[in-house]
């Protein structure tokens, strides 16, 4: 078996958090379902407000750093955790940020361009553009390329963090060594639950625990696309994450499991069984879970367990991705 540690020893890691993040029984949730539940608080990894990006920038920001990059630029949704951690990251090593947001969300009131991440990216003085389509990945990042030759003719030095799937997922490393974590913390479980929308944590994860000899069932929770094409995207982004480790990837597309039955209104958008799930954990154990990701992400755990894919009494993990700071953006949506 492959040592984590010493597959990812080539790769340039800026530290930008305190590890490891704490692993939490929830004890009257797990009596309210009736399962052994756990949850891995990848919420506090500090920085910003904390999250899961922060552990994928480790390692954007270590190749940035050894390039002796001054600007690093990005694209992200409105609400994007993503951006404003890599603001944050960036600010804490002296770079400049450009953050490229894109329209994914339609009909959203005028808190959601002016609060929660908009707001803390404003405070860490970041540069805006905009890009008007949100599933234009290849668009996208030819647009940050466009500005980032900009850069270079006045004599900066830009480090790109591309959003296309087409890109080694150097992100995911991050979570390679994360699910080496995780494994140390809780070496036996039944069923973990993940969300999955780019994939780089779920991918990272799934490939990270398997790798340290966990073979429980990953679920990864669709917040983005239904589960078909995000199976899809999954194969594609761990094989290329395999290439980058220059490994075998250490399982097969058929352990690739994702779920969409919370995804519906679609992206970014609050529907009836996220919303429950937001207030079950806030009212039962007093954790709060963002209204994108985590919410969703519950919510498919709760799904599972009414099909009988999780059982009665099974000890399930759940990762806390962070994202709370967009919870005070979708006020109009979570309070009705």
């Amino acid at each position: 078996m492959h040592s984590v540690s010493q597959l990812i020893s080539k790769f340039p890691r800026a530290e930008l958090i305190s590890l490891p993040t704490p692993v939490e029984r929830l004890d009257r949730m797990s009596n309210k379902l009736g399962i052994d539940l756990w949850m891995k608080r990848d919420d506090l990894t500090g920085l910003s407000f904390g999250g899961n990006k922060t552990r994928q920038l480790e390692y954007y920001i270590g190749a940035a750093v050894e390039k002796k990059a001054d600007a690093i630029l990005i694209t992200g949704a409105v609400q994007s955790n993503f951006v404003r951690t890599a603001a944050a990251a960036a600010a804490k090593f002296g770079m400049k940020s450009i953050l490229q947001l894109e329209e994914r969300v339609p009909d959203m009131g005028s808190m959601y361009y002016s609060s929660g991440n908009v707001l803390l990216s404003n405070l860490l003085d970041v540069e805006h553009m905009y890009f008007p389509e949100g599933e234009n990945e290849s668009g996208a990042d030819a647009a940050l390329a466009k500005r980032a030759a900009e850069l270079v003719a006045h004599g900066q030095v830009p480090f790109i963090i591309p959003l296309g799937i087409d890109h080694p997922p150097l992100g995911s490393v991050g979570y390679v060594k994360g699910g080496a974590e995780l494994a140390d913390q809780m070496p036996e479980f039944d069923v973990g639950i993940v969300p999955s929308g780019s994939g780089a944590t779920h991918g990272g994860l799934l490939t990270g625990l398997r790798l340290s000899g966990i073979n429980s069932p990953i679920y990864g929770i669709c917040v983005r696309r239904d589960a078909v094409q995000q199976k899809n995207r999954m194969n594609r982004l761990t094989q290329k994450l395999a290439e980058l480790l220059d490994i075998e990837r250490p399982f097969k597309q058929e352990d690739i499991l994702t779920w969409d039955g919370a995804l519906a209104p679609g992206y970014g958008q609050v529907g009836q069984k996220s919303l429950y799930a937001l207030k079950l954990m806030a009212q039962t154990e007093g954790i709060m879970l963002d209204p994108v990701y985590t919410s969703k992400t519950f919510a498919g755990l709760l799904g599972l367990l009414e099909e009988g894919r999780i059982l009665p009494g099974q000890k399930v993990l759940m990762l806390h991705t962070g994202g709370l700071p967009a919870i005070f953006s979708y006020q109009e949506s979570l309070i009705n």
